[in-house]
Formats: C-alpha cells, structure tokens, sequence
C-alpha cells in the first residue's frame, strides 16, 4: 500500500498523544478533549486547516472494535452510521468491527466545517462536511497501522496491505489484528496527508449496509435523553403560561407542596418549575399549581386575526428580498395575469420523543445530558443563565428520538431551563426536565405562520412576463446568536431560501419581505424556509403552464436551461412515473420539483379525487445526492419526509384560540398513519459528484406534487396547506 508522500516513515520522532481518560493502553484513541468554545462568530471557510487525526476520530481497541467518533447529532437520519461508511472505507475495516460514540463538547475539535467554530447538526449538511474529512480520518489511522505493522516485522511499508480489519505481509505470510497493532499505531506521528481511494476501488460507499443503531434501537437498549438517570434526581415539571409572552406576577405552591413526592417549587423566567422524586408527583405538583400572570405582552389574538393582519401587509411594498429586471413593467405588458394567496399555518415539530435534558451542578462547573442539535448554542445558553463560561459546560450528546429542528434551538429554551433550575436550587441535586407532548405542541416552539401572495404574467406566446412575490411571515434569524451570520439586508435567509434562488430563469422578478411581531416562538422545521416557498413556486409554476397551454414538464425544462442536475431528476421521475400516459377519470398525476440544500429532488404523485376527498396513491422520487454514501438510509429518509410532510397536506396545522393553542396531541395533531401511506417509489441518480443532504429536501416538493395531481384530475387548484377538501365539492 503506498504511503502518501508527506507522511512520516515509522521511524520518525514519536510525538506524545493527548489520551481520553480511562483509555486503554492497547487502543487507537480518539475523542480527545482539549477544553476550548471560540466566541467569535465565524463565517464558513474560516476553520483553519482539516483535521483529520485519528486520535481525535476513531478509537480502535484491543477487542478489534473500531468506534467512529460523531461530532454530529443522531436523530434518525442515519449521519453516525454514515460517517462510519466513510471512514471504514478507507481504513479497510470490516464493517461488523464498526460502532459509534458521540464526540465531547470542543468546537475547536469537532466543529461543522460549513458553520464555522460551532458544533452544529442541521441543514442536511453533516456528511456533505465530512465527505473529505472522514475518509481521510480513515485513511490516516490505515496509514498508522501500516507503519506500526511494518516496523514490528522489519519489512517495507510499501509491502504492507490492509483488507477486512486485518493488517497482512503477503512474502512473510504475517498478519495482525487491527487491535494487536493499536498500541503501537497510537505512539506514531500520523501522516501530514493521505491520498483517497478511486471511485472504482470503493467496497463499503454505495452499498446498502446496516445501520449502526438499528439493533440498540429495536432491542430497547439505545439510550435517550428520557432515558438518563443521576443518582438522587429530581425530577423537574415547568408550568408555563397558557398564552405566549405572559410572565409570572405570583404563585401559590400550598396546594403543590401537599402531593406525595413533590420537594419544591421555584420561579425560573419562563414559569414555575415543580420539583418531585418521580415525574407523576411533578406532573401533579404542576397541576395544582396557582400562578398569577402579566399577560400584557402576550400574543391574545386567534389565527383568522394574525391571517388578516398578514392580508393587509401583503398588500403593500416590503423589504426588497431579491430584484431582477423590472417585474412591474414585465406584468404591464403581460397578455395574461395569474394571482394567487397562499397561508401557511404554524407547525409543531412534533417528534416521537419530546424534550428532556439532565445536568449535574458543582460550584465550578455544569455537566449536562441530553440530545442536543446545537451543542455550542446550549453550552452558551446554560453558561450564561448560571453565570459561566462554556468551557464550563460539558455535554454528553446522546440519541435523539426525532428532531425535525426542535432540538437545535437558536434561543436555547430547554438549555436554559435546566440550567435555572439547577441554579435555584444551589445544585443541591442533578436535575432532569421532562416535556410532555402536550407541553411542546401547546407551548413550544413552531414553524412560522406564513402567507404568501404572487402576481405572473404570461405574454402572448406563453413565456413569463414578470413575477412579483411578497410574503409575510416571523423572522427566524433576527434577534438570535445566528443573526449576523443567516441575515443580510435585514433578510434572513430562513424566510426566502428557495425562493430568492430558484434556479429557475425568471428574468422580471421582484421579493419583498414583509416581518410581523408575535410572541408566539418560531424555529426551524425540517427544511426551513424550503418548506413553503417550494410549495408556492412549484403550483405556480403548474399554474402558469396549463395557462400557456403547455404540459407542466415541458413548461419546466423551459425554464431550467442551466440547471442539469434540477432537469435529471424531473426527467428520471417523469420516465419513472409513466408521465404522459392516460389516468383514469377522477384520478390525477402532478410533478414537482426543489432544489433544498444543495439536493434537487423531483416528485411525481398519483391521486384519486372523489367529491370532497382525496387519496394519494402513489409517489415517484428521483433525487440527486452527488455520491450515495448508503442507499438504503437514501430511501428511508426520502419515505420518511413523505409521511412526514403528507401530514402536513392532509390537516396538520398548530391554530390559535384567543392566543391559547388549541392542539395538544397525536389525537389532534395528527400525524400521517399508515393507511393514508401511498406507495413511495425512490430513484438515485448514479453521481460521483461529491455528496449532499438528504435529510430535508424530500419534504418540499410533495405538497406542491400531491397539488399539482389534485387540479390535474379536478381542474381545481388548491393552494393553502392543510389542503381544503371542501373545495373539491
């Protein structure tokens, strides 16, 4: 095996290795921690050079065993089995050797290479950053293991070779385990680069292996947040208020301090936390809880309020999120003009296990355990509310239950909660907060209520003359640590992403952005801004070609002349999908397609319309991901975003009453069953580009395509989510 032409021979000076406490001498060591939280914020590109030591990356131990170490978050996506692919490609392990672990907090170690010094988990970026890195992590520990082997045997390196986790001499007949070499590798400087494998020579990326976690997962032994236990815990409940924005004036905790179990009550600022030995005690601690509240900041109105207040701001100019040409002249000449509203409503995230966190306080120090998306963020908020810095926070990451942006929160809600009660009790015991559902859905965090209203114009031979969109929605950016960085132009990209770059070539387009105020907390949700505006240009889009008389893909490669990639995977659904061919009366086919984080995926669905329903039969995918790291995981997640995002089509939909949200639960927030599951048929476009996300961008276009087939069978065309079947009367 070559060695790369930077590297050092065996016999070069050994350096000294930084080892994880409590290592074994006989191991590879990875996960150092070398306590260090940048403050400054930092663009991507600003990191420095890749690090790519595998002592910080990968533990190979005396049993063989090689443990990849994430720096990223596990909530469902697959991203630690994943980075395992890349680096066991390289390091010529056996994929049964693999496993995980999560790393430590230490953004100066295990930061996101597209966020700059931060330790972040989000935008379908994870294994897009660390498509070079792990692999040459991989690489780097072979390398090691070659020159400890070679040194051992007195034989040249160039004759050492590496396959299936086992070191071989072909001439002398030797081998070694990778476990019988560790302690000698991990003495060993390790080489300054390392060449990559050829596309051609891959034996794990692109196959279809099993997901690390699966069997922890399904046996029950995996360990969640709901799952931590410290010894002599409490167990914390927070009453917060029924209306957003509402403060505490006063609480009584007579009544509280009378449930068996129940040790305490304390003010924090965003309620009243009830402190018990077990989480019914605290639950029913909370609920004979008496609190007075100042509700004159707080968000009172109902929705049908808030959507008539974003009627009349849409009516007028906004902040000019993107201009080109002169879209108002291009309407003036227009032959035909095309008008369209479309609301979308606040959405809860909703994932199967709901929020909780630990921490244990000392005098000096926080220790915290939870499933956390953003670990720099909830390392700030938690040192901040005890009076910390983040180097004084550790976080031991564990396995989220489902995400969807909920858990990386740029306002720090759950970090910060932990860490008050932890300090209004002294840190006198570890603490562990527990949300219900029915806490999240009707006071947490929410996808913000959006409406949009867009004018088109066609010309007499049925090409675009001009596009103007104004839309009115909550900033997701403004006011939060991550403003400096998503916002431009008091524009923050979470509200127009998708939008404002649309690959397709309208030359007359004018944005304007229109920001309301509510106390209702808004956050991401899997694929932000992409979630709607992706709904918007792509019925559109459907719209103005039965306009021009034209068929809706047809109409598309018009517009997409520069875009290849957007037009592969349109034309690979369509072929896909049969489209062209004939439906039957009362059945419908539509396509759509997205470009969400670097991914363009294309949808064709199947429906059939009866009067005031509808029925999704089935849906066709062809996604382009660059190079498909694991196919299998590829189709999970593009079936998991249409169940995800068919629930959101049908009813889902977070509504206000008074200012009180009026959902609670599965039973009335919905989400997609199994029956209503058309069938979902996924297509790779085969790339050797460098991959991207996949994570998100299978949730935009389904709306847009399940429309799309809806008019397609109708003639009707809908256009607010949840769709409105009573239209279809």
């Amino acid at each position: 095996m070559p060695r790369s032409p930077n590297a050092e021979p065996p016999s070069a000076a050994r350096r000294g290795f930084l080892q994880a406490a409590g290592a074994s001498a006989a191991a590879l060591v990875l996960g150092v921690h070398v306590p260090l939280a940048p403050r400054a914020r930092a663009a991507a590109g600003s990191m420095g050079p890749l690090i790519f030591d595998p002592n910080v990356f990968l533990r190979i131990a005396a049993d063989d065993t090689v443990t990849v170490v994430s720096k990223h978050f596990e909530m469902g996506q697959g991203i630690t089995t994943g980075l395992a692919t890349l680096a066991a490609e390289e390091l010529e392990a056996d994929w049964a050797q693999m496993r995980f672990t999560f790393s430590p907090y230490n953004p100066a170690l295990y930061n996101n290479l597209a966020f700059g010094p931060y330790m972040v988990t989000g935008g379908s970026n994870s294994l897009a950053g660390s498509w070079v890195q792990m692999r040459k992590v991989g690489a780097a520990a072979r390398t090691m293991l070659v020159w400890a082997a070679a040194a051992r045997w007195g034989v040249p390196p160039e004759e050492v070779t590496v396959a299936k986790g086992i070191v071989s001499h072909r001439t002398s007949q030797r081998s070694a385990r990778f476990g019988e070499l560790a302690e000698d590798a991990m003495r060993l400087a390790p080489p300054k680069d390392v060449a990559l494998k050829e596309p051609k020579d891959w034996k794990l990326i692109g196959k279809k292996l099993p997901r690390l976690d699966a069997v922890a997962k399904t046996t029950g032994r995996a360990t969640y947040s709901m799952d931590v236990r410290r010894p002599g815990e409490l167990i914390a409940m927070v009453r917060r208020p029924d209306v957003f924005g509402a403060k505490v004036v006063s609480f009584d905790d007579s009544y509280a301090m009378m449930v068996p179990g129940v040790v305490g009550v304390v003010k924090i600022p965003s309620g009243v936390a009830v402190l018990a030995t077990d989480t019914w005690s605290a639950i029913g601690g909370r609920d004979v809880v008496t609190v007075t509240w100042d509700r004159s900041a707080a968000e009172l109105r109902s929705t049908p309020e808030i959507v008539e207040d974003y009627r009349r701001r849409v009516g007028e100019p906004g902040r000019e999120a993107a201009r080109r040409g002169d879209a108002a002249a291009a309407l003036a000449k227009a032959s035909q003009v095309v008008e369209a509203e479309f609301v979308f409503p606040y959405l809860a995230h909703a994932p199967m296990e709901p929020i909780a966190g630990s921490i244990a306080l000392s005098s000096n120090s926080a220790e915290m355990w939870a499933g956390s998306q953003i670990q720099s963020l909830d390392a700030h908020f938690a040192a901040k509310a005890l009076g910390f810095e983040t180097e004084q926070i550790k976080i031991n990451n564990l396995l989220g239950g489902g995400s969807f942006g909920r858990r990386g929160n740029p306002h720090g809600d759950w970090a910060t909660e932990l860490a008050e009660i932890a300090k209004a009790i002294g840190g006198t015991a570890p603490i562990r907060l527990v949300w219900t559902r029915e806490d999240d859905i009707k006071g947490g965090y929410y996808r913000p209520l959006t409406l949009h209203r867009v004018k088109v114009g066609l010309d007499a031979s049925g090409k675009l003359s001009g596009w103007r969109h104004r839309l009115v929605t909550q900033s997701l950016f403004i006011g939060t640590p991550l403003e400096e960085v998503m916002t431009k132009g008091r524009v923050d990209r979470g509200s127009v992403e998708g939008l404002v770059d649309t690959p397709y070539e309208l030359p007359d387009f004018l944005v304007e952005l229109h920001y309301a105020q509510s106390a209702v907390p808004v956050l991401w949700w899997r694929s932000v801004g992409h979630s709607h505006t992706a709904h918007v240009i792509e019925t559109m889009i459907d719209e103005l070609a039965r306009h021009a008389g034209k068929d809706p893909l047809a109409f598309r490669r018009g517009l997409l002349a520069s875009d290849p990639r957007t037009i592969g995977v349109l034309e690979l659904a369509a072929q896909k999908s049969g489209w062209g061919r004939p439906m039957a009366k009362g059945r419908g086919r539509g396509i759509a397609c997205h470009t969400t984080f670097g991914t363009p995926v294309a949808m064709v669905a199947e429906v059939t319309v009866t009067r005031g329903a509808y029925k999704v039969d089935r849906i066709v995918c062809a996604v382009d991901c660059g190079v498909a790291v694991n196919p299998d995981i590829i189709e999970a997640q593009v079936e998991g975003s249409v169940g995800f995002a068919l629930s959101t089509v049908l009813r889902n939909q977070i509504t206000l009453r008074k200012g009180v949200v009026e959902q609670s639960n599965f039973d009335d927030y919905n989400p997609t069953r199994f029956s209503e599951m058309p069938k979902v048929e996924v297509h790779i476009v085969k790339s050797l580009e460098a991959p991207t996300g996949i994570g998100e961008p299978a949730v935009p276009p389904l709306a847009p395509a399940i429309g799309n087939a809806i008019a397609a069978a109708t003639g009707k065309r809908l256009y607010s989510l949840p769709f409105d079947t009573t239209l279809l009367v």
